[in-house]
């Protein structure tokens, strides 16, 4: 690497003055994950909106330093498109890449990069995949038994007790995400309860990145 390469690469590495002790902490330890895991194709962040949590997720998504992801969940909204093309061009403004939860029509509505499957829809990836290669593909995952083929990377949840939908389950814990993460055979995101002051706690596993909903809102919500 000659260092006009060192110099690009500390750039994305480094959030610039303004942002919040959260938001470094979050960005450091997921870039640092990131390329621990040699994953540095991948997202090292992903925010994941939630209609009720994030009502106005396009500022949040205007925040995020470039290369970092969202991962937009209308939950059949109303609003799901006029939401969407705000995410669309907020995301492409901070060079941000945006993913759809599930909805193959809507991500190409909005010239989205790619999807994000629940669990029990992630043996679809495969056919996805053959239609959409240029996609990114990830999907839900809680740990067991999983059809992964075509999927770029897995979100593995939750890894402490998490708000959402997340907090039904018991918190995998460190040492459980870092078993099956290593057994998975692809990269794997760490989501669920998922914060600054928990983020450094994953530093020895082989996540391939962060993920949240209200953490990373708070850490990258505008200046007042």
């Amino acid at each position: 690497m000659d260092a006009d390469d060192e110099a690009g690469e500390e750039a994305v590495m480094t959030l610039p003055d303004g942002y919040s002790d959260e938001a470094h902490a979050l960005w450091n330890a997921a870039t640092a994950l990131n390329r621990q895991a040699g994953a540095v194709s991948l997202p090292p962040l992903l925010f994941f909106t939630d209609p009720e949590r994030t009502p106005r997720p396009w500022e949040t998504a205007a925040r995020l330093p470039a290369g970092a992801g969202v991962v937009y969940r209308a939950f059949g909204r109303a609003d799901a498109v006029e939401t969407g093309r705000r995410l669309r061009e907020a995301t492409r403004q901070a060079e941000v890449r945006l993913l759809v939860g599930l909805d193959t029509a809507l991500a190409e509505a909005l010239q989205a990069d790619g999807l994000h499957l629940p669990e029990r829809a992630a043996a679809q990836a495969k056919a996805i995949r053959a239609a959409r290669p240029g996609w990114l593909l990830t999907a839900a995952w809680h740990g067991g038994p999983i059809a992964a083929d075509g999927l770029d990377a897995l979100v593995l949840s939750p890894i402490f007790t998490g708000g959402g939908a997340s907090a039904i389950r018991p918190a995998l814990g460190v040492e459980g995400f870092r078993s099956r993460a290593e057994a998975a055979g692809r990269p794997v995101y760490a989501l669920g309860g998922v914060t600054a002051g928990n983020s450094s706690q994953l530093a020895a596993t082989t996540a391939c990145g962060l993920a949240a909903v209200s953490a990373i809102q708070a850490a990258f919500q505008p200046p007042a």
